[in-house]
């Protein structure tokens, strides 16, 4: 890992640390002392879907290590420019179920608010390196169209933040929003799909905590984590504030090709996160988003993990293997079969 680095995060606000995300592949290359050789294919692919990579999670990168597992999830390649039968721009055909800017309804009883169209971090996996932000990006004045949907509808009790990431948006339109919401007697729930406690620890602010903490909603944030790696002291740090606040905090995994797709690299992210207050959730298979088929692990790799995990892990640390199919209103578990 990164050490003794010229630049430090620790007097930097999280918003000056998002600002300051390396966003040029040459610079990444530089910084971790890795072959120029990989700059133009990194260049072509940054082209297709910018690079960014916040310096909270850079300094978890080995240096000179082209393998590093934090790292393949950010660097662009040119593998990424390949066309991959089967795999596509909206492969779970988000488009289809976007009835108002900002809002994808796809599964009964909840919704998903496109809070922000920015991420901290620019994973290369991404089922949304696609997506039309632009098209879905309303402001405050425009939000009430996607309010009054979901006041229109009573089966509604659960409202779901994403994005980019909810948590890019400031505590001031995330917590007007969430009053909105708390408005409508029949939403009950509200849950947030971040990664920005992983990859800007610095995000869980007091400010954040109190708004959360005040909210009538039951509510549960869950993280992204694919390895052991990311969950550094400052991360679990900001995770156990979370925690200590009421909050239900959850994980989900992509289950990458050499990066995580080994049941020892999987048991351990699965005990790291029990130590930073959170529960596996779900391990999902990769979604076919154009650009990613190189992070595919097969179906039956993917059930030899999870069959590892169940017999070395209490139940309770062990994240459902599913995947995510278009016009399937739940996630599909992918079943397991016992070896012969």
């Amino acid at each position: 890992m990164i050490t003794g680095s010229a630049t430090t995060v620790d007097s930097l606000s999280w918003q000056e640390q998002l600002a300051t995300s390396i966003r040029d592949p040459k610079e990444l290359l530089q910084k971790l002392e890795l072959d120029p050789a990989l700059l133009d294919g990194a260049l072509a692919a940054h082209s297709d879907f910018p690079l960014r990579v916040p310096q909270a999670y850079l300094q978890r990168i080995e240096r000179g290590n082209p393998n590093d597992p934090l790292l393949r999830q950010v660097l662009p390649l040119g593998t990424e420019l390949l066309a991959t039968p089967g795999y596509s721009n909206d492969p779970l055909e988000e488009l289809n179920a976007n009835p108002v800017p900002g809002l994808v309804h796809k599964y009964h009883g909840r919704v998903l608010l496109i809070v922000s169209p920015n991420c901290a971090i620019n994973c290369r996996y991404c089922f949304r390196r696609h997506f039309p932000y632009g098209d879905n990006k309303p402001g405050r004045s425009e939000w009430q169209q996607a309010l009054d949907y979901i006041a229109a509808d009573p089966s509604i009790s659960e409202v779901i933040f994403s994005g980019g990431d909810p948590l890019a948006a400031s505590d001031r339109q995330l917590e007007w929003l969430t009053s909105q919401l708390e408005a409508i007697h029949h939403v009950k729930r509200l849950r947030i799909h971040t990664r920005l406690p992983v990859v800007i620890p610095d995000r869980i602010t007091d400010h954040l905590l109190q708004w959360l903490g005040d909210s009538r909603l039951f509510t549960s944030v869950v993280i992204h984590s694919n390895h052991p790696n990311e969950l550094d002291e400052n991360t679990r740090n900001a995770l156990v504030r979370l925690r200590n606040t009421g909050i239900t905090l959850l994980n989900q995994t992509v289950l990458l090709a050499d990066i995580n797709d080994a049941p020892r690299v999987l048991g351990q992210l699965s005990e790291r996160l029990f130590e930073c207050s959170v529960l596996p959730y779900y391990l999902h298979q990769l979604d076919h988003i154009a650009g990613a088929a190189h992070f595919a692990v097969s179906d039956e790799l993917a059930r030899s993990l999870h069959r590892e995990l169940l017999a070395t892990l209490p139940g309770y640390l062990v994240p459902k293997l599913v995947r995510e199919l278009p016009g399937i209103p739940y996630k599909m578990p992918i079943n397991l079969q016992h070896a012969p």
